[in-house]
This record gives C-alpha cells, structure tokens and sequence, in this order.
C-alpha cells in the first residue's frame, strides 16, 4: 500500500486484518448510514454491512483480504485487492478472486459509500467444480 493518507491507511489495515469478531467494530470504519454494493449485495446501514461480513466468514474458511494498491483523491479513493479464501463446501486449494474497490469517505473519514468490481463469473463461477464448466463452455462458445 502506497498511500499516506491516514484514513485510508486505518482503511486498509482494518480490512487486511479482518476477522470474525472484527465483523461487530465495522462501525468504527463506516457511518451509520454507509451505503454497499458488490456482485451479490446492495445494502445500506452499518448494521446491513455487518451481515455482509458475518456471511463471508460463516461460508468461507480463511477469507482474507491483500490490498495491492490504493489511489486516494480528496476524500475518494481506490484499493485493487487480492481475496483469497478456501470453500467450505468443496475440496478445493485457497482460491484468488481479483477485484477493486471505490470508498467515498465522510468527513470523519469512515467510509460512506463501498463498491466493489470484480467479475463473478470468471473470478468465482468458472471455479466451482460443476457450474465451472458450464461457464467455461459458455465463455469459449461467446467467443468463437
């Protein structure tokens, strides 16, 4: 991480060392009212954002994130990422989902608006060992 934005550098570190009994103290790093969006949920509410988080480490085991960069520009800034966790669910190695994410921060610097971009399909779907070929079929088909 490159930035020496104090904010964000709470940021970051809050989310690279996040774990489940982290998930009750998201408040200390968005308002109230912060509003998130990623590939599966849209919500709005600190409260709503927690469950979010709960999900994450009831479903997955080691989920953890690696922030790569940041670029902060007034009280908006941009962190690429690195997920990596293990399914509960499959026998699989740990799993790397690549992706960004957009924060819009409030005047106390916690965060206020939180958008990910990552691609579902390629990034988790074609991973999963039954639908991952039919996405993978799907995808070589879309581009011949």
């Amino acid at each position: 991480m490159n930035s020496r934005d104090p904010r964000v550098q709470r940021i970051v570190q809050r989310f690279e060392a996040l774990q489940p009994a982290d998930v009750e103290t998201l408040g200390e790093i968005y308002t109230d009212d912060a509003r998130f969006k990623d590939p599966f949920n849209e919500v709005q509410g600190v409260a709503a954002i927690r469950q979010i988080f709960r999900h994450m480490f009831v479903s997955l085991d080691g989920p953890r994130f690696v922030i790569r960069d940041v670029v902060v520009d007034g009280d908006q800034c941009f962190l690429s990422w690195d997920f990596l966790f293990r399914m509960r669910r499959f026998r699989q190695d740990e799993q790397c989902i690549r992706g960004g994410t957009h924060l819009r921060l409030a005047a106390d610097g916690r965060i206020a608006e939180h958008r990910d971009y990552w691609d579902a399909a390629e990034e988790l779907y074609e991973k999963l060992p039954a639908i991952g070929a039919l996405m993978r079929w799907l995808k070589r088909r879309a581009n011949s």
